[in-house]
């Protein structure tokens, strides 16, 4: 008869790992079939794109704008998709781009008026289609899976459970 291997400390029995990595690959699925119908409805329903809407965003909820390499930083995208998404937009009427004072090579990007009404209006639309695809979710399932999902600690120094 074999031993049973000993675990150490920390580390997870095979079960508890077997689950979390189904955990996580089911996060994934939900994930990449709610982005794909988000992506679906952005482009039919408003001609825009995710990225688009993302910068907008980002964009709304810093009012006073955001230098090019912070918009950057804050997706987790290259300087290079952010400069054509905002190009882009720029064309379109929704951001302006200014100068940062003190820094010539730096710039700004901040909505316009336009560009907070048209978000405002794109927003409305992806709350309700965000709900609508989570809708086998009530209150109770919502403020429960927040709540594991807090528990979730991405850094495995912190105190193991």
């Amino acid at each position: 008869m074999k031993n049973a291997p000993t675990l150490r400390a920390g580390v997870p029995s095979q079960v508890v790992s077997k689950q979390r990595l189904r955990v996580w690959l089911r996060l994934l699925k939900i994930n990449k079939a709610v982005e794909a119908e988000l992506r679906n409805r952005l482009r039919t329903q408003f001609a825009t794109t995710l990225p688009r809407f993302d910068v907008m965003s980002a964009l709304y909820r810093n009012k006073n704008g955001l230098k090019m390499s912070e918009l950057s930083r804050l997706l987790m995208v290259s300087n290079g998709n952010v400069t054509g998404i905002v190009d882009r937009l720029t064309t379109d009427g929704l951001i302006l781009r200014v100068a940062v004072p003190g820094d010539r090579r730096a710039a700004c990007a901040l909505l316009t008026a336009k560009g907070r009404t048209e978000f405002e209006r794109q927003a409305v639309a992806h709350e309700a289609w965000v709900a609508e695809l989570l809708c086998g979710l009530d209150e109770d399932n919502c403020a429960h899976a927040l709540g594991l999902l807090a528990a979730a600690r991405l850094n495995p120094t912190e105190n193991p459970k």
